[in-house]
């Protein structure tokens, strides 16, 4: 009663000629954007790690280093994946080389 009859309507032909085209030019935008997205998110972020591996694997005994807890210390030792950390005066932590956020010119910690 107050719904109304819906007519189905045939969807126009397709021109047979342009139809891979313009399906091609439909995901140009999709494939651009994925362009840019590699170029503005995806490589410096791989760069970025690059650097941060790099820095880990140059540590060296007496550094004086930032963690990612944002403790500041010099490394008093080293291992495969642990590094000991002074704090302070007979204030030792072991922590992973990943914790390593930034390594202070020397003379930072006194």
């Amino acid at each position: 009663m107050f719904i109304s009859t819906a007519f189905a309507q045939t969807a126009p032909a397709a021109a047979a000629s342009g139809g891979m085209e313009s399906s091609l030019m439909s995901m140009l935008p999709l494939i651009l954007m994925f362009v840019v997205l590699y170029f503005v998110m995806i490589r410096p972020q791989m760069k970025k790690q690059k650097e941060h591996r790099a820095m880990i694997e140059a540590l060296a005994k007496g550094d004086e280093v930032v963690t990612a807890g944002g403790m500041i210390g010099k490394i008093s030792k080293l291992g495969e994946s642990y590094v000991g950390v002074e704090l302070a005066q007979g204030v030792e932590v072991q922590l992973q080389r990943s914790a390593v956020v930034q390594v202070l010119p020397k003379g930072t910690v006194k």
